[in-house]
């Protein structure tokens, strides 16, 4: 008998039992404190006892009870870090997937999930204002980035060079940390990463990109790529991408756009994501404003053979016999990873059920829900919004009666205060030195009662520590 086989009714009495779990989860969800009550001690402590020698058989999912509950909970003021609220359907195609169990790395591996994949891939770039770009669905926004970069120094200053691989990179100020860490793990170092001062709505500065460029030329160094970003993770700043695309076509410099949080709204605002289509290499992350479970992010690139210049060192153990053009098709050729799950699965069948149309609409709440929340922050003398609001990115502060000397201080246990409440989870963010608090709407949960309790919850947090004896008003 095989002791890892289970009958198919054993297999659909556990399904059952964590689909009712699912759906308990999520018709509490809404009242469901956002933060858990729980502590690093006591969820190590449910793990304490190990992996068990012999098999617990039903009783494994006992401990899911206690798992759930310590869990946070992402209903509709959950505004913080840039993470999408997990549609429902998506995650049914993501349990579809897991069952599947295929290795989505070539067609001959998993036919119709390669086939799949590659058609989302092309409908999300046609949706983007893309048409033609080709890719791959990856972990998430920074092996995307990673991978776009890794195809920049190849296309520029290939590592089978002599000597080291150099090259210096572009980016704004407000670049995401996935930059530099590619930098890093490419062999160019986070030295060669050149960073460009922004405007006043958080912009990288198209003159400043042309003088750093030039410097270096003047200086023997090797300009390879400029990096834009689509919407800063602290504010949203769209940096001005047609501009920043001449600029590096006048020098020969690969264009990546770094999207992982923003290029996907230019499904309902593409006049905001003008000159997204001149990139050579471009990250999103559909487990943001596509709202799918993690991870599903997204590589688009123009070139396809500049990505097999790329990543295409494969053995003779995986070559294709087929000289059809489909069956021959293989991911791991165009990326870093061998072993693929079938993440198509997800946003293929949330799309066909809910259409694009209605994700539109879900982008755009999101967009007038964050202009909500700016403008009653203006409303409030109490509160202050520290920057411009161009995507779903709100940053603001509480002000009332303190000196700009402790407004930081404050901020900060104010943002502790709030997320310990359970009824907002905020993040933060630090613009010129000043400590905020971040609200990042890409939740197609979110009402606009949800955005007037941000408010009332900021106040009564702040209210709480004032009372406390914090500051003294």
């Amino acid at each position: 008998m095989n002791p890892l086989e289970l009958s198919p009714a054993d297999f659909r009495r556990l399904a059952d039992r964590l689909s009712t779990l699912a759906e308990q989860w999520l018709t509490e969800l809404d009242a469901r404190a956002i933060a858990p009550a729980t502590t690093g001690a006591a969820s190590e402590a449910l793990f304490a006892e190990g992996l068990p020698e012999e098999g617990l058989k039903d009783a494994a999912l006992d401990a899911l009870g206690p798992v759930i509950a310590g869990t946070r909970a992402g209903n509709a003021r959950f505004l913080g870090y840039v993470l999408g609220s997990g549609e429902p359907v998506g995650a049914l195609g993501d349990y579809l997937a897991g069952v599947l169990n295929q290795n989505v790395t070539a067609w001959r591996s998993a036919p119709t999930l390669v086939s799949m994949e590659r058609a989302v891939v092309r409908g999300l770039a046609a949706a983007v204002g893309c048409p033609g770009f080709t890719g791959s669905l990856t972990g998430g926004g920074s092996s995307a980035n990673l991978m776009g970069l890794t195809m920049a120094r190849e296309a520029k200053a290939p590592a089978n060079e002599e000597g080291s691989p150099t090259g210096v990179v572009y980016a704004s100020t407000e670049v995401h940390m996935s930059i530099p860490k590619a930098l890093a793990l490419l062999g160019l170092g986070r030295r060669n990463l050149r960073l460009i001062s922004t405007d006043e709505e958080w912009r990288m500065r198209p003159e400043l990109l042309e003088r750093a460029i030039t410097e270096d030329l003047s200086a023997g160094r090797r300009p390879l790529a400029v990096v834009a970003t689509a919407g800063s993770v602290n504010t949203g700043a769209v940096d001005p991408l047609k501009d920043v695309a001449a600029i590096a076509r006048r020098h020969g410099l690969w264009m990546h756009v770094d999207g992982a949080y923003g290029a996907l709204a230019a499904l309902a605002v593409p006049e905001r994501f003008e000159g997204l289509a001149l990139a050579d290499s471009l990250s999103m992350d559909a487990h943001k404003w596509l709202y799918q479970p993690v991870d599903c992010g997204v590589l688009l690139f123009r070139d396809a053979a500049a990505a097999r210049r790329a990543f295409s060192f494969s053995g003779d153990y995986v070559r294709s016999m087929s000289t059809d053009a489909v069956e021959s098709f293989a991911f791991f050729e165009e990326s870093l990873e061998l072993s693929r799950r079938a993440r198509a699965l997800k946003p293929w069948l949330s799309v066909r059920y809910h259409g694009l149309r209605a994700f539109r609409e879900a982008i755009r709440k999101d967009l007038e829900n964050a202009r909500r929340l700016a403008e009653l922050v203006r409303a409030e003398p109490r509160l202050e919004l520290l920057a411009p609001v161009p995507l779903s990115a709100v940053c603001f502060r509480y002000v009332a009666g303190l000196p700009e000397a402790e407004r930081n201080a404050f901020n900060t246990k104010l943002l502790a205060r709030l997320n310990a409440r359970g009824r907002v989870y905020l993040s933060n963010a630090t613009l010129s030195g000043n400590f905020v608090l971040r609200a990042c709407f890409v939740n197609h949960r979110t009402t606009p009662e949800d955005v007037q309790m941000v408010v009332a919850e900021v106040l009564a947090a702040a209210a709480e520590l004032t009372h406390a004896g914090t500051v003294s008003l």
